[in-house]
């Protein structure tokens, strides 16, 4: 006797691709983020900016030049955006919120708080970026909305707010992940250069001209695409008000 199973509903056999991509997703994004955290702490670490930039590791040559004030400041941006980036992933994990829920405030709380000191120390160092003019508004561009976007993600939840929320922790995520995205596009745009037949370090400066936009730009495109196919809160322009808003 031959006995026949229903078909799933088409809804939960949609659901389960979609499920699938964010899981992937997720693990990508925690770790990238993770690889990029031991990236930037076993090269800024190892020593002082004036030893890293005998030995011309990353930014230290351009910041040995700078007032020491400006190490500190960029030892501050780097510690408080790899505590962003470690924690950034645990704000989406949905098993997270719904059984630890004070597990995740409380790590929300910090991640806010290292993205506030992360984003106030990038806004000092825009100016002197080795960028130049395109590094002050790239950069700077940046540390603004990465600063208003924490600010709104918790101001919404302190509201209960939580639609509005969300939206705004994956916009503000988008500008933490600007430190993975910046080293992909770095990548990428060094290769080109050196196929192009230029010598490593004008092919790494003609690199990092480009990314103070191409680091987060992308990314808040991305986001907004997100936050559209969630059907959560978009962004409106208040003429009244003057202001941008969540709808």
């Amino acid at each position: 006797m031959t006995t026949y199973s229903p078909a799933p509903p088409a809804a939960a056999v949609r659901r389960r691709p979609t499920t699938v991509r964010r899981r992937i997703g997720f693990v990508w994004l925690a770790l990238s983020s993770l690889a990029i955290v031991g990236f930037a702490l076993s090269t800024y670490t190892a020593g002082t900016i004036a030893a890293l930039a005998a030995d011309e590791v990353g930014l230290a040559p351009h910041y040995s030049t700078l007032p020491e004030f400006f190490h500190a400041v960029l030892y501050v941006h780097i510690g408080g955006a790899c505590l962003a980036l470690l924690l950034g992933p645990l704000q989406f994990a949905t098993a997270l919120r719904a059984r630890f829920t004070r597990v995740h405030r409380w790590t929300g709380r910090v991640y806010i708080a290292a993205v506030l000191v992360a984003g106030t120390a990038g806004l000092i160092l825009a100016p002197v970026s080795e960028a130049g003019f395109v590094g002050f508004f790239g950069f700077g561009g940046l540390a603004v909305i990465w600063l208003v976007s924490a600010v709104a993600a918790y101001r919404t939840a302190r509201a209960g707010d939580f639609r509005a929320h969300r939206a705004w922790m994956i916009r503000n995520f988008a500008m933490t992940y600007a430190a993975v995205t910046l080293r992909l596009w770095l990548g990428i745009l060094v290769a080109v250069h050196l196929a192009f037949g230029l010598e490593g370090s004008q092919a790494f400066t003609n690199a990092y001209a480009a990314v103070p936009f191409l680091a987060w730009l992308p990314n808040l495109v991305i986001a907004e695409i997100m936050i559209a196919r969630r059907g959560l809160p978009g962004l409106r322009w208040s003429g009244a008000s003057r202001t941008v808003t969540a709808r």
